[in-house]
């Protein structure tokens, strides 16, 4: 009835210019929401409209591909009038109704693949969709589905793919699934059923291929029945909470089977043997609770180029084996408790890409030809107890990006080739006992950005050639036993954070230059020899936050220009400074700083011999005291009276911002009332929905930035969801965090009647959106736009990852992100920032939207569920806007977002027309690479995106990094765990 009603209002409908369009045509034209640009009513067919697909002699429509069109609106019903349509795909639109279970049950009847993936369709899944009997294909991943999966599914006949990926479907996975033998995919994956336990009846699905079950919230065993299996060829039971052995039983009918992932659970017990699963290509049970010994079965596995068992607690030692298996690109075993050493031969036959063994309890020596097919990038073996030397064969890897080897017990010298490998980006030798020197061949290693190898015995000096490496970031060497000066050529390092050689035996004076190092900021030569003045340009380095100079011979005064400095630690102590401590130092919070200097006086008490008295000299030295006693009394009544009347011309001001409700969170140098005082409307430099922001000169020339937030009523109050307000959580977050890319909080103020200050370090150049949609565009070069994108990268990064909770943005946005003088970027309004404390959980609910139109991650703005992943969306826009050149929404067009126009626009018309045209041609291969970061952090399924630690590494080695295979990982979890799990400070 439903579909004669159609056909009546399509007959009844004012009829179109041409009366020759074909009745299919008139259907399509039904719905204006389906209109596309050449859909011509006067067309005599619509065989020639984009996404229509016709029968070559009737000209009746049997596909319609209308994915990716921006669509919107409720499922068009009358498509399924359409009586010869076959194939019908809507995926990766704005489809936002339910899907009314009549449409079904008496149209689409030759319907074999339907495709309504990637929408925000809503409600629960028709369950007249199996009353559709020539359907083969069904995906309706990446909804809102939600309910139970619909158990008249059982009686598909001829359905072959399930995809049902990220609804919010509960109940659980229902027996009958078992029942459909015709199924090749079954594909659930997170989902959050109701705790349950996979169906014993799936192994009655001998025609099954794929099968993904991932984030399920599945629990219990894996049963046995799955054996039955085989040909199975991905198998996805990861992020569940299955417990047990893995069944033995499992492997003894799978033949076929290329993919295993049961990572992310809490499974038990000992590996099985793995029988007969001599095709197996990639094995992954990582991030478990598996024990026991690696199988020697394992042996079977010809085939195997993956192996992933890490995060377990396997013991016993590697089966010599593995060192057989001539395609093995990926072997990762870390955090276990194996022992034992490493087969003689591992790599011999092997075309290694990653190889990570870290913590674990591998001892002997390195193999020696590791790198034997010459495609290892990834090296990675600390906390162990190998022993031994380097092998020399390492420095012939020029494929070598990363090497780890920190924290066991080499010796001997570094290979002279590995300090040159042309396209190594981290080297790492902390905590061995190796020897030598830096060798001049260091100067090949031009990629070279992590340089640490603190805690050996290196000696000799460090080499002229280390200047040429303008990549280098960090080099840390502390507690060795170099000598000799810091070369002049390392002032030409102009990307160099971390500069730490304390513990050494370093002598001379420090450089005339190093006031290139503008991104510096850490320097410790503490403990050497190093002598003469302290260098006034320190006081020059913009973001140096971190100064250790002590036990040393420097002499001389303390430049009054380390005053510019907004340090967290300072120390000059033991050394043979003189003269006057800088004003803004000269107070007790800094007593530490200037300890074991004979001649340094100043304010502080206790630094400076006290003079002593002779009994002949007590009488004139009394009088000079009682002198000053009675000049020191005069300035004090003088003072007094001054405040009197200071003060009652200030009573009101101070009635309004107690200053008993200042809290600091840095130290400084300025008054708040100070503040106070200035914050006059000829000082407003900012204004938006939170309140007002000022730009205050100080009185010691110092300049701040004082956001002054509105009031807010109680019903305002009340009407925000249950989080801390905007001060509260700006408070919360930035009094706690310390970053080079996070703006800083200097001191806030909340007065009794809801006047709240927020006072942060100044920030010259403004927002970046203010300068990136501006005239000002101009003045942002490419360098400077990716250097700013890996500051806020690292900004986040550390929010993400280093803070304890987690805290997400939730406001990534171009117009949060700060640029100074030097248009180093920092991440700024943390208003309605959240300490997640859910992470591990999955995504925390949120009971309204925070954030801005065009950043907001697509689940986050339906679905209301935020964590990390969505920081990561609004970062991955910004990343498109450094590139674009264009706001988020362009008002130009339609208020179009920018992911939507980005991606169009690359498939119709190519990268030339989404780069910025202002940007230089020669930058082309960098910006295409950035660009291809900022669409996987873009990606609308949050599972995909890399996290933030992730995207920082991605965009450090954006320039090196060589194509590895591809396609070798779960479509719904590429991330390496690796990268994540034991990095510490190493990105």
């Amino acid at each position: 009835m439903f579909h004669l009603f159609l056909l009546l209002l399509l007959f009844l409908s004012p009829p179109h210019p041409s009366l020759s369009l074909t009745q299919d045509g008139l259907i399509l034209l039904h719905y204006p929401n389906l209109h596309l640009p050449d859909w011509n009513p006067l067309d005599s067919t619509p065989c020639n409209w984009t996404g229509v697909t016709c029968h070559p002699t009737t000209s009746a429509v049997t596909a319609l591909n209308l994915s990716n069109l921006q669509l919107s609106g409720p499922f068009p019903t009358s498509i399924c009038l359409l009586p010869s349509l076959s194939s019908l795909s809507l995926s990766f639109n704005n489809l936002n109704s339910s899907l009314p279970s009549s449409t079904f049950s008496s149209g689409c009847a030759r319907l074999r693949h339907l495709d309504f993936s990637q929408n925000i369709l809503t409600g629960p899944i028709p369950n007249t969709l199996s009353s559709l009997p020539n359907l083969i294909y069904l995906d309706l991943s990446f909804n809102n589905f939600s309910g139970e999966i619909p158990a008249s599914f059982s009686h598909f006949r001829r359905l072959e793919s399930l995809i049902l990926v990220n609804n919010i479907l509960n109940g659980t996975i229902p027996f009958s699934l078992g029942n459909v033998s015709t199924l090749k995919t079954l594909d659930l994956a997170y989902n959050h059923f109701l705790t349950g336990t996979i169906p014993k009846s799936l192994g009655n699905l001998t025609n099954l291929e794929g099968l993904w079950l991932a984030g399920c919230d599945l629990v219990g065993l894996i049963p046995s029945s799955l054996g039955n299996l085989n040909r199975l060829q991905n198998l996805d039971l990861s992020r569940n909470m299955l417990t047990g052995a893995i069944p033995e039983t499992l492997f003894l009918g799978l033949k076929s089977i290329i993919q295993i992932e049961l990572y992310e659970n809490f499974l038990s017990g000992e590996l099985p043997e793995m029988m007969n699963v001599t095709e197996l290509e990639r094995f992954d049970a990582s991030v478990n609770g598996l024990s026991g010994k690696i199988p020697s079965e394992l042996c079977k596995l010809k085939k195997l180029e993956s192996l992933n068992l890490y995060d377990n607690k396997l013991q016993g030692s590697l089966p010599e084996c593995i060192a057989g298996f001539e395609n093995l690109y990926e072997l990762k075993l870390f955090n276990n408790t194996l022992k034992g050493t490493l087969p003689s031969d591992l790599g011999n036959n092997s075309m290694f890409q990653t190889l990570d063994v870290s913590y674990n309890h591998f001892s002997g020596e390195i193999p020696a030809n590791l790198c034997g097919g010459g495609t290892l990038q990834e090296l990675m073996m600390i906390y162990n107890s190998f022993s031994g030397r380097i092998p020399e064969s390492l420095g012939n890897c020029k494929s070598l990006i990363r090497v780890r080897l920190r924290n066991n017990n080499l010796s001997g010298t570094v290979p002279e080739a590995l300090w040159g490998l042309p396209h190594l980006y981290l080297l790492e030798l902390v905590e061995n006992s190796l020897s030598g020197s830096i060798s001049n061949a260091i100067s090949g290693a031009k990629n070279l950005s992590i340089l640490l190898m603190s805690r050996n015995m290196f000696s000799g000096s460090i080499p002229d050639s280390i200047g040429l490496l303008e990549s280098l970031v960090e080099f840390v060497a502390s507690h060795n036993s170099l000598t000799g000066s810091i070369p002049i050529s390392m002032v030409k390092l102009s990307q160099l954070d971390r500069l730490v050689l304390s513990d050494n035996e370093l002598s001379g004076e420090i450089s005339e230059g190093i006031g290139e190092w503008r991104k510096l900021n850490e320097l410790d030569l503490a403990n050497n020899k190093f002598e003469g003045n302290i260098p006034k340009e320190l006081g020059n380095l913009p973001v140096l936050n971190y100064l250790d100079l002590s036990g040393n011979h420097f002499s001389g005064e303390i430049p009054f220009e380390l005053q510019n400095l907004k340090l967290d630690l300072l120390n000059l102590s033991n050394n043979q400074l003189s003269g006057d401590i800088p004003p803004l130092y000269a107070n007790e919070n800094y007593r530490k700083s200037f300890l074991g200097n004979q001649g340094l006086c100043g304010g502080l008490s206790g630094l400076c011999p006290r003079p002593t008295f002779g009994e002949n000299k007590n009488t004139k030295y009394v009088w000079i005291f009682r002198f000053i006693f009675v000049l020191a009394g005069v300035v004090f009544v003088v003072g007094v009276a001054w405040f009197y009347f200071k003060f009652k011309n200030f009573k009101k001001m101070k009635k309004r911002f107690n200053m008993s409700k200042w809290r600091s969170f840095h130290k400084h140098g300025f008054s708040e009332f100070e503040i106070v005082k200035l914050l006059s409307e000829d000082n407003v430099i900012g204004s938006g929905a939170s309140g007002k922001v000022y730009k205050v000169v100080l009185s010691n020339g110092e300049v701040v930035a004082v956001k002054k937030l509105w009031a807010v009523n109680k019903v305002e109050t009340e009407s925000v969801d249950s989080e801390k307000d905007g001060f509260e959580a700006e408070v919360e977050t930035l009094g706690n965090i310390r970053h080079k890319n996070i703006v800083r909080l200097w001191c806030c103020c909340k007065s009794g009647d809801n006047n709240k200050l927020l006072v942060y370090e100044y920030m010259s150049n403004g927002s970046l959106g203010d300068f990136l949609h501006s005239s000002k565009k101009c003045l942002l070069d490419w360098p400077t736009r990716y250097k700013i994108a890996i500051d806020a990268a690292e900004g986040l990064s550390y929010l993400h990852h280093d803070c304890v909770p987690p805290i997400v943005h939730r406001d990534v946005k171009s117009n949060n992100i700060l640029l100074d003088s030097e248009f180093g970027a920092k991440v700024a309004d943390f208003g309605v920032a959240k300490f997640f404390r859910g992470v591990s959980q999955g995504a925390e609910s949120m009971s309204v939207i925070a954030g801005s139109y065009g950043y907001i991650a697509p689940e986050y703005a339906y679905t209301l569920r935020v964590n990390e992943k969505s920081d990561i969306y609004s970062f991955g826009v910004v990343i498109l806007e450094l590139i674009t050149g264009r706001p988020p929404l362009d008002p130009e067009n339609e208020d179009k977002d920018l992911v939507n126009w980005v991606t169009s626009t690359l498939d119709q018309k190519g990268e030339d027309q989404v780069i910025d045209r202002t940007l230089e041609i020669k930058h082309r291969e960098e910006i295409s690479k950035v660009l291809s970061v900022g669409l996987i952090c873009t990606s609308s399924l949050p599972i995909t995106r890399p996290s933030m630690r992730r995207v920082v590494k991605m965009l450090q080695e954006i320039t090196s990094v060589p194509k590895s295979r591809s396609g070798r990982f779960s479509p719904y979890y590429q991330e390496e765990a690796s990268e994540n799990d034991h990095q510490g400070n190493i990105v």
